[in-house]
């Protein structure tokens, strides 16, 4: 087993995630097996009670994980499905050794930082990344363990100091050291400074580590002589000095250390079992970031919600926007509205945003409304579906959105579910990956889905659907076509005489990837950019030299990665 840690300097949101995920990427790319492991130094348990300002959007696992969008950043871009375990937070690891305290594991001695916290954290390290991630089944090669926070956090201490004896236990050439930094480069000289650099990594060595690699991320370029600075006083190579600059795409960030020679690095720094040879699955990224770039026929989508002010809080709902909206050729533009600015108070305190937001909604070709949870801003949201069913926009409502749209024309009709605990917050909800069967042949979903007859898709909701209500929203030309297995709660909701009207109860945009869009999210781009009705008259197939596959000429989104070459929809 081969262990990559990633750590981060100077600043926190560097971007370690998309960096690790990049690395992972061109790994697998070789024909590697690659896992990932996200730390968290945090004292939470999990992310499952964060409010998503805090550190973004809580990303579901399939075995129910709340976990940090990181993960979801690993799933995305590695094509892989991890589990709760792949999250380590500091609340884990302290809870762990406790409960063997209490076990009296320890024998009577006194439990300490070190040696039994840092023992316990290599353990669970060592343990989970022989776990499979991939759908064969085969043990990683490869484990990308990010460090959250910063080199320096009073929080991250033990962590440092679990990898410096780590680097020792698993022997010097199956472990390895990247630290992200930033250079800036102040409006008033515009020269590049390394000194952030130097005293990040001067910290980190002062701990133990000594970094491999030192990717440095700038808004330009990086000069051969910071190059070179950076080099001398950070005990590296100039060619262990890596560039990541400010890129119009993050599929170009694979191809951006690809092409700084990342991969014959760790090939001689971790001798890895792989040949240099062109790389299939690179293609495919070079394919995206290239599309992405000459996209452009514009296509807006309304998204209504509660958490609008930091985009990080609908990361997976954005970029399952993102992977639909490059499958139908068009750039994606999303307005964010805050569902409250919708609302009538809000046209009695501050008109001017009232009519802003109205106009912002009113101007797109599709509306989204995304899960949430509170009672504030559900009027708005309200609202919004109401205008998108009257005015025959496009519609997609996931979790509570698909509540509220059966509210908009029911009233109070969402009910607590039997496995929530009122007093307890974390974990209470019905969590992860759950099954949801199709009960109409004519269902727009399933048809999207590819004819299938049930899909498994990830849930994170603390209420549903009043079931004895059914027969009430049917007379209102509403059609539950998708119910769980024991055909007790209502999973998927479509509007009769509609050009695009679905409401879920799941998550479907934590199971979306680059090159496999999440149906209901496709269904709603296709339908805003006029295309849904002429891709559901081909039998949800395009012309043979647009399918998504080489050889079975499948257009499904579902069709297997290993086969996929990037569609151009071309349906006018």
């Amino acid at each position: 087993m081969k262990y990559i840690l990633v750590t981060g300097g100077v600043i926190s949101g560097i971007g370690k995630g998309i960096i690790a995920s990049s690395v992972g990427t061109i790994l697998k790319s070789c024909g590697l097996h690659v896992t990932a492991i996200k730390i968290d130094p945090y004292i939470n348990i999990d992310a499952g009670t964060f409010s998503p300002y805090e550190h973004g959007e809580v990303f579901v696992l399939d075995d129910g994980g709340e976990v940090d969008l990181d993960l979801g950043n690993y799933e995305r871009f590695l094509d892989i499905r991890l589990t709760k375990d792949n999250n380590l937070t500091t609340g884990k690891i302290y809870q762990s050794v406790i409960n063997k305290e209490r076990r009296g594991d320890y024998l009577g001695k006194t439990v300490q930082v070190v040696p039994h916290i840092t023992d316990a954290i290599q353990e669970w390290v060592m343990k989970q990344a022989r776990i499979s991630v991939d759908d064969d089944g085969v043990e990683p090669q490869v484990c990308v363990i990010e460090l959250g926070g910063t080199v320096g956090d009073i929080e991250s201490m033990p962590f440092i100091e679990a990898f410096r004896q780590f680097q020792f236990k698993v022997k010097k050439e199956n472990f390895c050291n990247i630290h992200v930094s930033l250079v800036p480069q102040p409006n008033t000289t515009g020269e590049q400074k390394t000194k952030p650099t130097q005293n990040s990594v001067r910290e980190l060595r002062g701990l133990g580590l000594s970094p491999d690699l030192i990717m440095c991320r700038c808004s330009s370029p990086l000069e051969t002589s910071v190059k070179e600075k950076i080099s001398m006083f950070c005990h590296v190579e100039p060619t262990q000095v890596i560039c990541v600059r400010d890129v119009s795409s993050v599929y170009r960030v694979p191809l951006l250390l690809e092409d700084q020679g990342v991969v014959s690095y760790f090939c001689q720094r971790l001798s890895l079992p792989i040949e240099v040879r062109p790389r299939k699955m690179l293609t495919k990224w070079k394919e995206m970031a290239d599309r992405s770039a000459r996209l452009l026929e514009h296509v807006s989508i309304a998204l209504v919600g509660k958490y609008t002010k930091l985009s990080d809080s609908y990361t997976s709902v954005i970029k399952a926007l993102e992977h639909s909206a490059l499958a139908v050729n068009h750039k994606l533009e999303v307005k964010y509205i805050d569902s409250a600015d919708l609302e009538a108070t809000t046209l009695q305190d501050e008109p001017v945003k009232y009519h802003e937001a109205w106009q912002r909604l009113c101007s797109s070709h599709g509306v989204l409304v995304p899960g949430g949870f509170g009672v504030r801003g559900t009027e708005g949201k309200i609202l919004a579906i109401n205008w998108a069913r009257k005015q025959n926009k496009p519609f997609l409502g996931v979790c509570l959105g698909m509540q509220l749209a059966v509210c908009d024309s029911s009233g109070d009709t969402v009910i607590d579910m039997p496995e929530h605990n009122p007093g307890q917050m974390g974990g209470t909800m019905r969590l992860g990956k759950r099954r949801t069967i199709f009960k109409s042949s004519t269902s727009v979903l399933k048809k999207l889905y590819g004819g299938v007859e049930y899909v498994d898709e990830r849930h994170r909701h603390r209420f549903e659907v009043n079931p004895e209500l059914t027969h009430h929203f049917e007379e209102k030309g509403f059609q539950f076509v998708g119910q769980d297995v024991e055909g007790e709660r209502m999973e998927v909701i479509e509007l009769e005489d509609h050009c695009y009207f679905v409401g879920v109860q799941y998550h479907p945009e934590f199971t979306s990837r680059p090159i496999k869009p999440s149906p209901p999210y496709f269904g709603l781009l296709l339908a805003a950019a006029g295309k849904l009705q002429s891709y559901l008259a081909k039998g949800c197939r395009l012309s043979p030299r647009d399918t998504y596959s080489d050889r079975s000429g499948s257009s499904s989104p579902e069709a297997d990665m290993s086969e996929l070459r990037f569609p151009s929809l071309s349906l006018d």
